[in-house]
């Protein structure tokens, strides 16, 4: 049996992330790890000039493995032989690597995303179909709530008093599927809709590599 990823979302606010390669493909992923605060270095001979005006750190020259040290994450937006040097480097300090559109030379994949209300959802193919994880995200988007963040809001009430009378693990969610279905019961009164909006919320994608 051919072993499954392990799906994880990571906090890289203010750590060291390398992004490896300085063209179109690199600016779009730069956009992501900046949202995610993370303290970028971009290292390519060549830089696209929307990168350069982030004000991300920039080492303009070709890749060398010591651009790793120190870094908790990399992603890979490079030719394929570059990228092949990466994923070796990033293996000997045991980094994590997303390689874009280069699964071979890749240990992580990011998934079609959708944020919406303080929820993500993420889909990946594992690296196999991209533009299928782009479609699922779209599918997942139109089936969400458009006041997800009312369910957000009445789950985390909820933990906060199932934390504080030790509410047993198996009976929390009966309880908030229980609160969710009050938070309609005016609307059933009224007979107003309570089907999603498809159009409220879509995020961008992100690729499944």
């Amino acid at each position: 049996m051919s072993s499954q990823l392990f799906p994880a979302f990571l906090k890289l606010a203010g750590r060291k992330v390398i992004l490896v390669g300085g063209g179109n493909v690199a600016k779009a992923k730069l956009a992501a790890l900046v949202e995610a605060g993370a303290d970028v270095t971009v290292v390519a001979p060549e830089i696209h000039p929307e990168i350069e005006r982030t004000g991300v750190s920039i080492l303009r020259r070709p890749f060398e493995s010591v651009d790793l040290d120190g870094a908790w994450f990399v992603v890979a937006a490079a030719p394929p032989a570059v990228n092949r040097l990466v994923g070796q480097a990033a293996d000997e300090r045991r980094l994590f690597v997303n390689a874009v559109d280069d699964p071979a030379n890749a240990t992580a994949y990011l998934g079609g995303v959708l944020r919406r209300a303080g929820v993500t959802v993420a889909v990946s193919t594992d690296g196999r179909a991209p533009a299928l994880a782009g479609l699922l995200r779209e599918a997942l988007d139109a089936l969400l709530p458009s006041d997800l963040d009312a369910w957000l809001e009445a789950a985390e009430d909820l933990r906060r008093n199932w934390k504080a009378s030790g509410v047993p693990i198996e009976q929390r969610r009966p309880q908030l599927l229980e609160a969710l279905i009050r938070l309609y019961e005016p609307r059933v009164e009224h007979n107003e809709p309570s089907t999603p909006d498809p159009s409220v919320g879509r995020s961008n994608e992100s690729r499944d590599t």
